[in-house]
Order: C-alpha cells, then structure tokens, then sequence
C-alpha cells in the first residue's frame, strides 16, 4: 500500500492542491482545517506523515507539533507563509522534520515528503506492494486512477472518482455535502452541495445492484453519506 499522510492546512485551494499532488504519488489523504481537527485525525488514524500549516485556527501549527511529540512520533513537515529563521528554528526545536515555506514548488513538496518518509523508515509510494484502497467492494486505485466494483471496471467521472476515493479511504465515516463537495474542488467548481446528491445518485448507478435501495453508500439523514464497509 502507499502511505497515508494528513494534511492540516486552513486553505481550502491549497489543502486540495497538496492532496491532489499525494493522490498523484500513490499515497492517499485526509484533510483537515484546523489543529484541533488536526490532533483528532492524528489519534484517530495515525498517519504515515504530517503536512502541518502554522497558522491554523484552534491550535496553531506549533501547538499541534508540541502535542503530538508529546504524544507520539508521527513525522512532520511544517509548510507555512511564515520563515524568518525564528520560526524556522522553532519548529525544528518542536521536533518538526522538516519546515518548508511558501510560496513552493509542489514537486519540490512530494520530494520532501517522501525524503521524510524514507528517513522515518515509513512507507513510501511505490515501495508498498499495493496502493489500492479497498472497502464495501468497491476498490480505488490512486495510481490507475482506476474504479472496481465486485471485479468489474467502473467508468467514473473525475467528481465521482474523487467522492468514491475519499469514502473508500474512511469507510463507515460519514461525510457532510459540503466535505464531499471540498473533494471534488478543481474538477467541478460550478458545483453545489446538491450536485453532490446527483453524484451520489449516479455513483449508486454504477455501484449498487439496486440504486434505490442502496446497501454500499448510505445516506445518513440530515448529515450526509457514509459507505458502508460491512462488505469488505
């Protein structure tokens, strides 16, 4: 498989580019906006890396790094607007593994991050046997850019890839509209929160053996969908 990394970073439009770029890697990702979402994530799913913006609401950047190696031993790579050599020595000090600064190259990123990962002795895209993100079925494959369902090749678009990547990495999480709608930004920028229900629809289409009464994604009732994982 290809390693997990979460990005926390306030930014819609940049937490989408860098989980994007990841995606392009082999790797999968989890965003977040904030440092205590950041903190949770970090417990919750015990991430392979760490892509950590300083100025986050709720905790900063250096709180959360301050935490977290109290806690635990996650790499971390701070990438931030902020880079007089105090802020730089300061998240070294935390223990950050590396501190990049913005504006940067997104290549310039994934290298970094996968020099980290190397030194932390964490998985690396393209040094796991298998990247695909299996659950409820349905597999998702990062590298092909690719959709199965029981065996068979799903033709998707580039908004349903993007829903069914994001549910397939957290089955039986449930995601709000909006947070399916963040998924798809760069592909469908018209979109609104009601056109996720029509990807929904025809995500169920091309999924389930009866599209109206779904058994892989789920519709929660006044928050949003989950897929199921009862499948495997």
């Amino acid at each position: 498989m290809c390693a997990h990394v979460m990005v926390a970073e306030d930014d819609e439009k940049q937490a989408e580019l860098i989980r994007r770029s990841l995606l392009s890697e082999g790797h999968t990702a989890s965003v977040v906006h904030d440092g205590g979402a950041a903190l949770e994530e970090a417990r919750r799913r015990r991430p392979d890396l760490i892509v950590l913006d300083l100025m986050l609401p709720v905790i900063d950047g250096f709180g959360v790094c301050r935490v977290l190696r109290r806690d635990d031993d996650i790499p971390v790579l701070m990438l931030t607007a902020r880079n007089t050599e105090e802020d730089v020595l300061l998240g070294l000090e935390l223990g950050a593994d590396d501190y990049m600064t913005k504006p940067y190259s997104p290549r310039e990123l994934m290298a970094r991050i996968r020099t980290v990962l190397r030194r932390s002795g964490r998985p690396a895209a393209g040094k796991r046997d298998d990247p695909v993100v299996r659950a409820a079925g349905i597999a998702v494959d990062p590298v092909r850019h690719e959709v199965w369902c029981d065996g068979s090749l799903v033709d998707c678009t580039p908004a349903e890839y993007d829903i069914l990547l994001a549910m397939v990495t957290e089955p039986e999480r449930v995601f709000s509209r909006q947070q399916l709608l963040r998924c798809t930004r760069g592909v469908d920028r018209a979109s609104t929160e009601r056109a996720v229900d029509v990807h929904v629809m025809n995500i169920r289409k091309k999924t389930e053996g009866d599209p109206h009464r779904p058994v892989r994604l789920l519709t929660v009732f006044g928050v949003g969908y989950k897929l199921s994982g009862d499948r495997g």
